[in-house]
């Protein structure tokens, strides 16, 4: 009876140390998947708007991936790393209005942190 109860009390704790295990690299793997997702974002984009030129700075990354970006004078705008720049708050927009990510790469509007 002895070993039985042994068997049991060692597979009760091989499960918990799984089931310890298996969470933590959920976690590590959700944690890692949000970095990733905020790094892929320029930290910032430069727009001219009426003549003015306007450093808008990544705000926020939501969890269905929109970036939000803001500036002086209460500007924002989004952006999906998929999607085109959109005016938050206004009707409308300057130079980035419309682009991609990569359009804002490209022409060197986008900004990132090496």
């Amino acid at each position: 009876m002895t070993s039985r109860t042994l068997t049991n009390r060692t597979l009760t704790n091989s499960l918990a140390v799984l089931s310890v295990a298996a969470a933590a690299q959920t976690f590590g793997l959700a944690a890692f998947a949000q970095a990733n997702i905020f790094d892929q974002f320029p930290v910032v984009v430069a727009c001219e708007y009426k003549g003015t030129q306007h450093a808008f700075y990544l705000s926020k990354v939501t969890a269905d991936g929109t970036a939000t970006y803001v500036a002086s004078d209460n500007f924002a705008g989004t952006i999906t790393l998929m999607g085109a720049a959109k005016v938050v708050g206004a009707e409308e927009g300057g130079s980035c209005l419309g682009k991609t990510i990569e359009e804002l790469r490209a022409s060197g509007q986008a900004r990132d942190i090496k």
